[in-house]
């Protein structure tokens, strides 16, 4: 696609009130959102996670923040499905299953939270947390062993009941603070799962979430045409970002598994924690 022509289309979708009064997206704008989404998706394929992690604040950074997240939930959907197909013999259906059902029974209690509870608060507090596990599961698999010595610090086996409560913390969480990965990803590398489960059930289960999530938005709010137009000309970075991801996924190794899932984390944490920081100075 002519940059010049995407940029001029994907401002036009948007509207000129997404753009600070533009009358249309500037060639560089439309580059930083291309490659934005190709960068989140390529992320997302070789971990399983992290697409909003990478593409939300970027995506705020140019839009209103309604088209925005809607955005990031479309092509968050798209990515999802682009890139588990060649994942299914790798997912464990009974742990997606259990996961989901437990989502299905802490997004209410996420919803009813979020009604009274302190926004910025519970974003700070979710931060923290994410944070905090990360540095600890990175200091805990540096004592473990160095990386080739067939060492795996593990905290818990997993089992159906520990399944259905980080699915339950998962849904709480996205209801609350719209991340509802890093409990189910935390659970799974506590729990010892070998990288292949772990980003295969990932993607799965964000497919299910998102797919939710999606449609609640489509039903409830509505998803205007113009963001529509807009997710369908990025959505072509994102197919290309899986497509590139997708094989290096296949190749990374456990440990590199490990250590880019805990950056992940600690970056997660750390945007959380930002956001609510930024939120509480402007309010």
């Amino acid at each position: 696609m002519n940059a010049g022509f995407g940029s001029w289309l994907l401002g036009m979708s948007l509207g000129a009130g997404a753009l600070g009064g533009m009358h249309g997206m500037a060639s560089g704008i439309f580059i930083v959102l291309a490659a934005t989404t190709f960068g989140a998706a390529l992320l997302y394929a070789i971990s399983g996670f992290g697409f909003a992690v990478l593409a939300a604040p970027l995506f705020l950074l140019f839009l209103d923040p309604a088209p925005a997240i809607q955005l990031v939930i479309i092509l968050s959907t798209v990515q999802s499905i682009v890139v588990l197909r060649g994942l299914l013999p790798a997912i464990a259906p009974w742990l997606l299953l259990r996961l989901a059902l437990g989502s299905l029974v802490g997004l209410p209690l996420g919803l009813v939270a979020f009604r009274y509870a302190d926004p910025f608060l519970v974003r700070a507090a979710a931060g923290a947390m994410i944070f905090g596990f990360a540095i600890l599961m990175a200091v805990s698999r540096r004592r473990s062993g160095q990386p080739g010595q067939g060492k795996h610090w593990t905290a818990f086996a997993m089992s159906p009941g520990l399944d259905l409560a980080a699915g339950a913390v998962s849904g709480i969480a996205g209801a609350l603070v719209g991340q509802p990965g890093p409990p189910v990803l935390i659970y799974l590398l506590l729990a010892g799962a070998t990288a292949s489960t772990v980003r295969a059930t990932l993607l799965a289960f964000f497919a299910l979430s998102y797919g939710v999530t999606l449609a609640s938005h489509a039903v409830t709010i509505g998803i205007p045409a113009p963001t529509w137009l807009a997710a369908g000309i990025l959505i072509p970075f994102a197919f290309l970002g899986g497509l590139a991801g997708r094989p290096i996924g296949d190749r990374l190794g456990a440990e590199a598994f490990a250590l880019l899932a805990i950056a992940l984390l600690a970056v997660a944490g750390a945007y959380t924690l930002g956001a609510a920081a930024l939120g509480f100075a402007t309010a």
